[in-house]
Formats: C-alpha cells, sequence, structure tokens
C-alpha cells in the first residue's frame, strides 16, 4: 500500500512539474510577444519593451524554480539535490541583476 501511494505522489508531483515549466514557457511567451509589439507599434519604445521583457523573463524565472524545487522533491538524491541549488544560485543571480535592472529604469522614470 504505501509503495502504491508513493507512486501517486511522484505522478502526480511529476505533472505539477511539467504544468510548472509549461507555465513558466508560456510567461516567455507573451512577454516575447508584448516587447515585439511595443517596438513595432507606434508610441512604444525600446526601453519599455525591455523592461516589459525582463519582468517576464523574472516571472518565468521563478516558476522554472520552483519547478525544479517540485523535481526534487520527488527524487531527492545527492545529484539531484547539488543540480538543484547549482541551477537555483545561477537563476537566483540572474534574477538579482534583472530585478536591479528594472529598479534602475524605473528610477530613471522609464514609462512601462
Amino acid at each position: 500500500m504505501p509503495e502504491a501511494l508513493e507512486a501517486v505522489v511522484v505522478a502526480a508531483a511529476s505533472w505539477l512539474k511539467l504544468g510548472i515549466e509549461g507555465v513558466s514557457v508560456g510567461i516567455v511567451l507573451v512577454a516575447v510577444a508584448i516587447a515585439l509589439a511595443r517596438l513595432v507599434l507606434p508610441g512604444g519604445g525600446a526601453a519599455a519593451s525591455r523592461i516589459g521583457l525582463a519582468r517576464g523573463l523574472s516571472l518565468a524565472l521563478e516558476f522554472q524554480l520552483a519547478a525544479d524545487i517540485v523535481g526534487t522533491a520527488i527524487s531527492p538524491d545527492w545529484e539531484q539535490v547539488g543540480k538543484l541549488a547549482a541551477v537555483a544560485a545561477i537563476r537566483t543571480f540572474l534574477n538579482y541583476f534583472l530585478q536591479r535592472e528594472l529598479a534602475a529604469e524605473e528610477k530613471a522614470g522609464t514609462k512601462v
């Protein structure tokens, strides 16, 4: 009985991870489409397009990190934990600099 329950939890976590990754890809797709539209349409601008894209990428990184955490929760061997730590560090580093750049752009008065 415990093995069957474990199998159900692992399957549910795998589907959850896949769903979270799908949301992340969707966020990137929408952010890129909006950024391109802002570049092409009148009244947009490169700065607004860039800030919007950075926000979308930052949000997508958060979802990717959540998916990695769910994936590690279902197979917590040391190799997976090490991979999660490396990926989390890289994504946190990228997100930190994206957020810093966004704050600097907003402080400079760029409208989004």
